[in-house]
Formats: C-alpha cells, structure tokens, sequence
C-alpha cells in the first residue's frame, strides 16, 4: 500500500505513513497480526503525534450506533462515531454528553483514549468517569470487554492511554439528562488573574466554567479575562419564543477558512490588537445571556478549517495542569514569561479542575488550573515551551499528551509518574517519549 502524507489538527507535525481503514474486527485483527507496530486514528483533531506512526488505522468507517437505552440514559456505538453525531441522536431525546471538549469534530475512541474533559470536570470529572464499558482489541487480535469493574487494569490504561493499550471497537457510556439544549450564559469580566481565580473558586458550584485571558495585558491587568459560566435551561426557564426548539440540534452550517492564512498575518501585534478588541467587545462586568449549547461548548467549530489562520507551517497547542496549591504562582510566572517572550496566542483557556480519579494510570487533569497556549509552529516558540516546561515542573504540573507535539522524553518522564507501556501498539509520540 502506498504511503501518504498524514498530519493531525495542528498541521505539526507531518508523517508519511501507511494509512488502513478497517470496517470490521476481522480486517482489524489481519492488520494487527501483520504490522510491527501500529496506532489509531480517529478523525485527527488531536494537535500534536499521538495518532501518528508509520502504520496508521484509520477507524473512521466503524461509525455505527448499536444501542441507546433512554430509560437507563445509555448511549452504546463503534469508537469511530463523532461526538457530533453522538449529539444529533441524543439531544432531541433530552440527554447530552456527560463531558465534552472544545470540540464536537473527535471520535468516541479518541474522547477514550484522550481521557476528554470539558469546562465541568470540577463537578462531572473526565469521559472516564462515565463509561459503562467498552471492547479492546489486543496484541494477541482478541477482543476482551473491560470496565471499571470488569479488566479493571487495562481499562485504566486504555482511558488517557493514546491508543497504547490496543484498538478500542465500541464503547457504552452514560448521558446527562438535559430538559432544553440552551445554556444559561454568565459573562464577568476580570481586571487581573487575581480576580478571575478567586471568580473561578467563588464559582466552584457552577456545572460549566471557562475563562479566556488576554496573555498579553500589561503587567498590571496580567490575566485579564472573560470568564464564562453555564447552565442548562430547564423548560420552564426557557423563553417561550424557543420553546418549540427547545430540543434544537446543532447547527450544520459554519463559516469556512478556505485557505492558509500567510504566515506573517499571525504575529505579536495582531494578536495583541485582536486580545483587546476581545477583551473590551464585553462592555459591562456582568452579562447574562440564553444561548445553544453549539456557541457555548464548541464556538470553534462554527469555523471551518480555523486551524488554517495559522499558516501552512502549523500550530502548536500548549496545556499543562498545576496542582492547586501551586496553581497560581505557576499561571502567574507562565503567563509573565509569553508576555515577555514577543509571541502571542489568540487562544489562551484557563479552567479549574476537581480531584483526579485515583484509578487513572495516563490521565491528564489533577486538581488544579489548566491553561492552555496556542502559537504558531516556529523555531522561537520551541525555546518558549522549553522554557515554559520547565515552569511546569517546578510547580508539579504535567502537559496534556493530546495536545503535545515536541515535549521532551525527560520531561515526561519527571510528570507522569505512572505510563503506559508501549509495545504493538506504538505512536511517533510514545517513541519520542520512550514509553
């Protein structure tokens, strides 16, 4: 078979590797069984290499839904399934996924190997905390069914475990029962990160909450920001304009990229200019708004090949997760040291997590703030990170493999206490991280 070019939602890096697609388990265990090494792969909207390598499976084509139980709240379907598809089944039945990331665009398989987590994992936890079983295929080509009751070692490795841990066929997990698909919005605006930290533990009852920063302000309004919390409407709450979409799917349309943006267009300047308009289009301190969950959850996906603003060179997308104690000094200094460094991020999340599950082996959250960076792929934003990691350290903190596509395997190895041992199944991630 013929290799291709293969790059993940970042643009970086990029691989030639021999792509399969498989339909069924049967082609699956063939494939194992004649492949040194191999990872999957689902619909690539990781940023960096943990579903890259020279042999890649593609799951894409194992998208059937099997089984959705509304009285148990059950959702059972092939780990190919998008997120988005998973919604437009559920939601105009009342449920809604239990933890979602910023984007509906990922397969049920990757949501498990990433471990996803969303905006409330201080009350909900991770995609682990809600799964009721799944199925694996092995090394060896067997299919074993593991759970947090059943396999229970293995099922802690494959969720958070990129894949290392085998192919994941079909997973069972629960849903969150929702009356209407509209969120109740809270904007506050923040002077500082001192403010928006103790916003985010005033806030700590709130089911959803993110905050964006301007990484840019000036050392006086360091970690200025919107912070947006969320509910979900109950019927009675809801307008009565919308009541006859009061179950809406997501919309299908969005605006497109079409091409790659230059890459000077994205510089220290503009986003510096775009921070500010940001920052100050939110006039008072406090707004409150009835929004769809769409906006709310994924404003990205309403754009097209977003990823596109970054140029053909790529994008790098940097999260790292500090324990709460030491949460505050660490965002402070990272959040000092871009600002000082000349580059810039338009994207930059920070949100608060609960405590860690005590069965997860790779899992990334812990309790604590995450922050997450995007930059352009180039060479000075490399000596950033670098920097930036070792910031990490210092504080206790690890970076979200999901997201990482150049941390070092020292790195790693001084955050991540436990791994996941690599063997058949292997990445060009797990092999510059020696795992």
């Amino acid at each position: 078979m013929p290799r291709k070019k293969v790059t993940n939602w970042g643009n970086f890096p990029q691989v030639e590797a021999e792509v399969t697609e498989a339909v069924k388990p049967s082609e699956i265990e063939g494939l194992i069984g004649r492949s040194e090494t191999l990872i999957a792969r689902g619909n690539g909207r990781c940023y960096g290499d943990s579903s890259l390598g020279d042999n890649i499976l593609s799951t894409l084509k194992l998208n059937k839904f099997i089984a959705f139980d509304p009285i148990e709240g059950t959702i059972e379907c092939e780990s190919g399934v998008l997120l988005s598809d998973v919604l437009n089944v559920i939601v105009p039945e009342g449920f809604f996924l239990p933890v979602t990331p910023g984007t509906k665009f990922i397969t049920v398989g990757g949501a498990v190997a990433a471990d996803v987590h969303g905006k409330n994992h201080h009350v909900d936890g991770s995609f682990s905390n809600h799964i009721v079983h799944l199925d694996l295929m092995i090394a060896d080509g067997s299919t074993i069914r593991c759970s947090p009751t059943e396999n229970t070692d293995i099922f802690w490795q494959t969720c958070g475990g990129m894949g290392l841990t085998g192919i994941i066929l079909k997973v069972r997990f629960k849903l969150k029962p929702i009356e209407t698909a509209y969120i109740e919005q809270i904007s506050l605006k923040t002077r500082d990160i001192d403010c928006t930290m103790q916003l985010f533990e005033r806030s700590a009852s709130s089911t959803y909450s993110v905050a964006w920063i301007d990484c840019l302000a000036s050392k006086t309004r360091l970690g200025r920001s919107i912070l947006l919390l969320g509910e979900h409407i109950r019927v009675n709450d809801l307008p009565s304009k919308l009541h006859g979409n009061r179950l809406q799917r997501a919309p299908d349309k969005a605006l497109n990229i079409p091409v790659f943006m230059p890459s000077f267009a994205l510089n220290f300047l503009s986003v510096k200019a775009f921070n500010s308009l940001y920052y100050h289009r939110q006039m008072k301190s406090e707004s409150r708004a009835t929004v769809h969950f769409a906006p709310y959850f994924y404003p990205l996906d309403g754009l097209t090949n977003w990823n596109r603003l970054y140029g053909k060179g790529g994008f790098v997308q940097y999260q790292f997760v500090l324990p709460l104690e030491n949460s505050y000094d660490g965002v402070v200094k990272v959040l000092e040291k871009v600002r000082h460094s000349g580059q810039g991020s338009p994207l930059a999340v920070l949100k608060l997590f609960g405590k860690a599950d005590p069965n997860a082996v790779m899992s990334f959250p812990m309790e604590g703030y995450t922050l997450t960076l995007d930059f352009k792929a180039e060479p000075s934003v490399f000596r950033l990170l670098d920097e930036l990691d070792q910031i990490v350290l210092e504080h206790r903190g690890r970076i979200y493999l999901a997201k990482d596509a150049r941390m070092s395997a020292d790195v790693f190895k001084r955050s991540y206490s436990k791994k996941v041992a690599s063997g058949r199944f292997s990445s060009s991630q797990s092999k510059r991280l020696e795992f």
